[in-house]
């Protein structure tokens, strides 16, 4: 047994060393000359985005779109009618028309932006279907066995999951990506990001795209028509993966490296109660309701190789949005809220620089090769990378660059920050999605390449 045990690892060791020597500029090579046949579940705003995406590709075909809004699936068409190309078929009329569009023979992926309560299932059901690639918008799954489900049912099926965590690609973040893979802040020890993001007027749009009604968007295409209710009865880091996605990039997280626990803090739960007063009145009818989430949820995160990770959901309450990041090494850091770098022996003593310029210096090839082709691309352009990734990787028979064990683990912080709060801010053991092989591992993520 042990001796398997052995050669099991020793073979992985060398699949994945194998995998870091292919040439990037050879990829291309065994790429089959068709185009990547896609199917989208979920054609709100978010969806549609996706779809546009795609249309500019002239290696894609929209084989099939779904979804249980007409609106949505009205917009979509008029988007697809514009382009000129060959028109989708339609599926639609229940929570599971999904499963007709997954009953096509002719798809290579499907890219899912629903609620998030059914993104595991639309998952499972996808992958049981024989898709091999599946993009997801975040998160994977409400509850840690929904995360456990999906990444044995991508290894049983060999299927590629995909978390279209977009921040990932934002400019600076790679940038900084590159100043770390470069050495610049010196062995990295601590970093921080999160989710600080004034959502009040989206947890209470009337449908009209304005949150003055406070009516929990029974109306129109509101995201409140389900995004509310998770604040009114879960407790935790709701939304980690903005935060986390790009950090645990920095620190190998499932390549060498792995969150071993965490340990969550909720604060008091006032700013959603208090919009509603402010916008609605004292007897406005929602001004009875009582929300679990905190304002502000804390998560702290320890690393195996001993870095630690702070996170912070902050949704409830007026401020500015901020993502919050801080990247910190033995040789200085990055801070995302004040623009700032500040490295030991090239900066100024006790002073910031202005990170402009080293973002500048240290631009990501990525950036540099893709910039033209990310304009008007959602998000200041981060939109167009995850799809670029997702369908480059579907074309060449390839893994995608972010796995389903990174989003198992970056999306598993939610349901592990309910249980600590709900233990009394307990630290709670993190799983090994990975199963050890976290240890050999490479880390190829944005190195190269095209994509």
């Amino acid at each position: 047994m042990y001796s398997s045990r052995r050669k099991f690892v020793k073979d992985v060791a060398l699949a994945t060393a194998g995998l870091a020597m292919i040439n990037p500029d050879n990829l291309f090579a065994g790429a089959p000359d068709r185009k990547v046949r896609l199917g989208f579940i979920g054609t709100g705003l978010r969806g549609q985005g996706h779809v546009g995406l795609a249309l500019r590709r002239a290696d894609t075909e929209i084989v099939a779109i779904c979804d249980v809004d007409a609106k949505m699936l009205q917009m979509t068409n008029d988007e697809l009618k514009k382009s000129g190309k060959p028109m989708p078929k339609v599926f639609t009329g229940d929570n599971y028309a999904y499963r007709k569009l997954l009953e096509l023979k002719d798809l290579d992926a499907v890219i899912i932006a629903t609620p998030w309560e059914w993104h595991a299932p639309m998952i499972l059901d996808a992958l049981a279907a024989g898709i091999k690639y599946v993009g997801t918008e975040v998160i994977l799954g409400l509850t840690l066995q929904e995360h456990w489900d999906v990444v044995k049912a991508a290894e049983q099926n060999k299927a590629h999951v995909m978390m279209l965590e977009n921040v990932c690609y934002r400019r600076d973040v790679m940038a900084v990506l590159n100043m770390v893979r470069q050495g610049v802040f010196g062995e990295i020890i601590h970093l921080q990001g999160g989710y600080q993001h004034d959502l009040r007027g989206v947890k209470f749009n009337d449908g009209t795209g304005h949150g003055g009604g406070a009516e929990f968007g029974e109306k129109g295409f509101s995201e409140a028509k389900w995004r509310t209710n998770h604040s009114v009865h879960r407790n935790g880091d709701l939304y980690p993966t903005h935060g986390i996605g790009p950090v645990a990039m920095m620190v190998d997280i499932n390549r060498g490296n792995r969150f071993l626990s965490l340990s969550s803090f909720s604060t008091k739960s006032r700013g959603l109660h208090n919009y509603i007063v402010k916008k609605g009145g004292e007897n406005h009818p929602n001004a009875k309701v009582r929300f679990s989430l905190g304002d502000v949820v804390t998560t702290n995160i320890k690393c195996a190789n001993g870095e630690t990770i702070l996170l912070q959901h902050d949704t409830n309450l007026p401020r500015p949005y901020s993502l919050g990041f801080r990247v910190q090494g033995t040789n200085g850091l990055w801070m995302d809220v004040n623009h700032s770098i500040y490295v030991e022996g090239v900066s100024k003593d006790d002073e910031w620089d202005t990170a402009q310029q080293w973002y500048d210096k240290y631009d990501h090839p990525l950036w540099q090769k893709w910039s033209k082709d990310t304009e008007g691309a959602g998000h200041g352009g981060m939109d167009f990378f995850v799809i670029h990734a997702f369908i480059e990787a579907a074309k060449r028979g390839l893994p995608t660059p972010m796995d389903v064990y990174d989003a198992a683990a970056w999306s598993a912080i939610t349901p592990l920050s309910e249980s600590s709060i709900q233990l009394g801010n307990q630290t709670v053991d993190f799983p090994d999605f990975t199963e050890g092989q976290w240890m050999y591992r490479k880390n190829d993520f944005a190195l190269t390449g095209d994509f």
